[in-house]
């Protein structure tokens, strides 16, 4: 992956390159506005509250992994174009580094400035080299993955309305009336949660991923994470011991992992404690449910679901 510095260095050819692609910018198009989005999360918000009469593009390919979104010219291109852009600041380094380049008329929708983000839990994963460390580092020491707790995704999507009511006046009431029933549904899903785990003989679940903290924090759960924030580093055989310990003093009967066969781990853990092995989806990328048409709520239900049979609740 190319470095940072790397990166940037190519962001002015990048921009170039893609506003001569276009011809124009997409805020001058006649179809609408225009928003740009950076990740399934935030896609998901955006055209709840946007509607049908909005444009919604996102920059990340499908099945890309959203920490290593690199951004192709047309990505550039539809991020500094866009009317509105949805974005969550310290998750991809890419979309930091480009939104700059946006003109005066984007109006730039910060997640990070809405969703009351939490700090990075610090302890030592004790992994084989500074993947981790760099991972947390980019991150900017607080967790991104703010979409698991539905009451923080219906803070973002009523910031979401605001921008889109400035751009967009005439259809004010509109934006106004979709995020009240993107809210709306979120409490549906907040209430689900708090029922489905109100009566738990564990509290405390082992996931491979330590992406669940949002979760965790909303419904009264401790996440223990094999791996750190990001999926794919390795942890070191002294971090799986130890948690292969914590799970042992816990009770642990169900150990998670991600979609995708990222397993930091955890199938090595389940083998050894002769525990289930299950799956919680940190909701990266859009779900690819049997039907094909799941989506966020549909995922987050799904977890829940998961978490009422491996924390055996009542």
């Amino acid at each position: 992956m190319p470095s940072r510095s790397a990166r940037s260095s190519l962001l002015p050819v990048l921009a170039s390159l893609a506003l001569l692609a276009t011809g124009c910018s997409a805020a001058g198009a006649d179809d609408g506005v225009e928003v740009a989005v950076t990740a399934y999360p935030l896609q998901y918000i955006a055209e709840r509250v946007a509607g049908e009469a909005t444009t919604v593009t996102s920059v990340a390919p499908a099945g890309t992994e959203p920490h290593d979104l690199e951004l192709s010219p047309t990505g550039v291109s539809t991020l500094i174009g866009a009317d509105v852009v949805l974005m969550l600041s310290g998750f991809q380094a890419a979309v930091d580094d480009t939104i700059g380049e946006a003109g005066e008329a984007t109006l730039v929708v910060d997640a990070a400035e809405s969703a009351d983000l939490l700090a990075v839990e610090e302890h030592d994963h004790d992994h084989e080299g500074e993947e981790e460390h760099e991972e947390e580092h980019e991150h900017g020491g607080v967790d991104p993955h703010f979409w698991l707790d539905p009451m923080r995704v219906a803070s973002v999507a009523d910031a979401l309305a605001e921008a889109l009511a400035t751009a967009d006046p005439d259809g004010a009431a509109t934006y106004e009336t979709n995020a009240a029933a993107l809210r709306t549904d979120l409490e549906t899903l907040q209430g689900e949660f708090d029922a489905g785990l109100s009566d738990c003989t564990d509290r405390t679940f082992v996931t491979s991923h330590e992406a669940f903290g949002y979760l965790a924090d909303a419904f009264d759960l401790a996440q223990v994470g094999i791996s750190g924030l990001d999926p794919e580093a390795e942890p070191s055989p002294a971090r799986v011991a130890e948690v292969l310990q914590q799970a042992r003093d816990e009770g642990v009967t169900t150990i998670f992992t991600q979609p995708g066969g990222l397993t930091a781990g955890a199938d090595t853990l389940a083998s050894e404690l002769g525990v289930t092995l299950a799956t919680l989806d940190p909701i990266e990328l859009a779900p690819a449910g049997s039907d094909g048409n799941d989506d966020y709520l549909d995922a987050m239900r799904a977890n829940l679901a998961a978490l009422h049979e491996g924390l055996r609740c009542s």
